[in-house]
């Protein structure tokens, strides 16, 4: 089966409500040149970057230690100091918890500058598509609304499980944009420790119980 999400973060299948768009067309919030649903790679950190080359590494190291990476707390910062989230409430720590165990392949429970990197071009993609429903700049969308956006990036779920997604994302009927993206977050997370798992890629997995405990806790 082909999973729903892998190997990018936000990119649109489908087309939103009210937004045309036509084949060959940049998908919005996308990294230039990176192919639909996938992200640009980036070289292994070698501590020899500079903010002329790339000026995402004056955020990184301001907040970074001397072993070039970030905890969760420090991500916090340095997401907050650089303004991604735009007018939007900044993210909360357990949402920088779980961005962290999206990317965390060496579990240090750290992110690097290259992981920092994936996250920012993910987080630009969902915040386009958020901002795409939130026309009027409130800061939350519709039950409803998450639905769509979850079902564009590609996602088949059942009645049952969009139930669960609302219900465990939602405040007073609303989601709010730190919620989402930490929604988006777990099911990209999810997604891939599923899919790395399903051999045959038929969406179908045998797990130890270990295996499930590691899985859940982290993320």
């Amino acid at each position: 089966m082909a999973y729903p999400g892998f190997g990018g973060y936000g990119g649109y299948s489908g087309q939103m409500p009210g937004m045309q768009m036509t084949m060959g067309q940049p998908i919005p919030g996308a990294v230039p040149n990176m192919p639909h649903g996938g992200y640009a790679g980036y070289s292994a950190y070698s501590g020899t970057y500079s903010a002329a080359a790339d000026p995402m590494w004056t955020y990184f190291s301001a907040i970074a230690g001397q072993d070039g990476e970030v905890d969760a707390e420090e991500l916090q910062r340095c997401l907050t100091q650089s303004g991604i989230s735009g007018n939007y409430s900044p993210f909360s720590l357990e949402t920088c918890r779980i961005m962290i165990s999206m990317l965390d392949r060496d579990y240090t429970g750290k992110m690097g500058f290259n992981e920092f990197k994936e996250l920012w071009a993910a987080l630009s993609a969902w915040k386009q598509n958020f901002m795409i429903i939130d026309q009027d700049r409130s800061g939350t969308v519709e039950l409803h609304e998450l639905t769509q956006v979850i079902a564009a990036m590609g996602y088949r779920l059942s009645p049952q499980t969009l139930t669960a997604i609302v219900k465990r994302y939602s405040k007073n009927g609303r989601i709010f944009f730190d919620d989402y993206v930490a929604c988006c977050v777990k099911l990209r997370a999810l997604t891939d420790f599923f899919r790395r798992r399903d051999n045959m890629q038929q969406g179908i997995v045998n797990l130890v119980y270990d295996d499930f405990l590691q899985c859940s806790m982290a993320i």
